[in-house]
């Protein structure tokens, strides 16, 4: 799926939801240009039948919206505006960049006038602010500014509108490496036997003893199994060369390191003086 098909999608589901919307820019400007000069005044589509009029062109028509679509083939996000109906969505634009800080400014007005901030849709922005969505009473009148309102604040009221881009941005890797679980062990099929044994199977049942070890049990049954064979070593019975090949492989596969394995048949042998 495209931008601009993607931005079509969720701005026929907000409009679903009773908000106004209309195609924006990638620069998050109206996508469709004026249809009128530079002085002609217009207050929207549905005074000229025309698009090109920004937040003037909001509808929560399906049919209308895709047409608005239609005439803005390079559409990538869509606004919402505020300020209209019988419950005129009121954008309250928090920034934090530069020093400012429009969260702790509005917590500060809170402190002094006595409010509580209630909880609302919030969004998110990619300068790392916030959108917070409020509505207002019908017929109110609440004016666009800038700052006005404390340091790092911005109001989106009457003729105002919020950006809305449908992005999903990719998660950052080392936070994705987070999420992951821990890969599984590599099991490995045991070595094959290198020197004959004068007695065929007598490793079968310790390299069998180990590669069934419990969690929690894999060390201690390597070095038992591992002193037996030593034994076995030490009487002639198999070959030293025998020893390593065969258990290491079988408590590797368990997910016992191989190191720590080498070690703990080591230690078995100097345990036992083969």
């Amino acid at each position: 799926m495209n931008s601009w098909q993607n931005a079509l999608d969720n701005a026929l589901e907000a409009a679903a939801r009773g908000f106004g919307v209309f195609p924006l820019s990638r620069n998050k400007v109206p996508a469709i240009p004026s249809p009128h000069e530079r002085n002609h005044r217009c207050s929207g589509l549905h005074e000229c039948g025309a698009f090109g009029h920004g937040v003037g062109d909001a509808s929560t028509d399906p049919d209308i919206i895709r047409a608005g679509f239609e005439q803005a083939p390079h559409a990538t996000a869509y606004g919402i505006g505020c300020g209209a109906g019988p419950l005129p969505l009121l954008g309250i634009d928090l920034d934090r960049k530069n020093g400012v800080d429009g969260c702790a400014t509005l917590n500060q007005l809170a402190r002094e006038h006595g409010f509580t901030i209630p909880r609302t849709v919030t969004v998110c922005t990619p300068s790392g602010g916030f959108h917070l969505w409020f509505t207002g009473p019908a017929g109110a009148h609440v004016p666009n500014s800038v700052g006005k309102l404390g340091p790092g604040i911005d109001v989106r009221g009457t003729r105002g509108y919020l950006v809305t881009e449908p992005t999903v941005y990719p998660i950052p890797e080392q936070l994705l490496k987070l999420l992951m679980p821990l890969p599984a062990p590599k099991f490995r099929q045991p070595l094959q036997r290198r020197v004959p044994s004068p007695r065929g199977n007598v490793l079968d049942g310790l390299v069998q003893f180990v590669a069934t070890a419990p969690e929690g049990t894999r060390n201690s049954r390597l070095f038992w199994a591992a002193c037996r064979a030593w034994e076995h070593v030490r009487s002639g019975h198999l070959a030293a060369g025998e020893v390593g090949a065969a258990l290491v492989p079988a408590a590797v596969g368990t997910g016992l390191g191989e190191r720590d394995a080498e070690r703990t048949v080591a230690s078995a042998q100097k345990g036992v003086g083969a």
